[in-house]
């Protein structure tokens, strides 16, 4: 199983792979109960403020699952807290509540949401069944060398 890492230790890096810190502490990441996938879909996210005002913000998320989501927010949100998800691309709405809370690597904070039910057509993607790893068989294999991986290039073709 690939080892997990915060999404924080990533962006520097410059690397495509990125998770976050488990949720549940009693789990541990073998005890997911769905996989998680990253990518980005664009999400109308409306809620209450603690004062009662209503607030919608357009944002995107880092990574899904079949359980929720970890997204980015500029509002300020409560652990607890409910929230509405629109899916900008579908239309479909969703409840959720904040399920956890980390400072973001920039002023936006990374939020974790989790579904009042699981939803997991709610992303249009279909997850890898939970014993998938990249040792299996029907995983794809990487090149252990550039050269392998990517075919040599050919020089300009020369007329005759």
């Amino acid at each position: 199983m690939v080892p997990f890492m915060h999404a924080d230790n990533h962006r520097d890096k410059g690397s495509t792979a990125m998770s976050t810190p488990n949720i549940r502490p009693t789990l541990t990441g073998n005890q997911r109960r769905s996989q998680r996938i990253l990518l980005s879909v664009p999400l109308r996210v409306s809620g209450k403020r603690v004062n009662g005002t209503a607030f919608v913000e357009h944002t995107k998320t880092l990574i899904v699952s079949a359980h929720g989501a970890l997204l980015q927010l500029q509002e300020p949100v409560l652990q607890g807290q409910p929230l509405t998800l629109r899916n900008v691309v579908t239309g479909e709405e969703t409840v959720c509540k904040v399920a956890d809370l980390n400072p973001g690597a920039s002023e936006l904070a990374e939020i974790g949401v989790e579904f009042a039910q699981p939803n997991p057509r709610f992303w249009r993607v279909s997850f890898p069944p939970t014993d998938w790893s990249t040792r299996s068989p029907e995983a794809k294999r990487v090149a252990s060398s550039p050269s392998a991986a990517v075919p040599a290039a050919k020089g300009p073709a020369t007329k005759k």
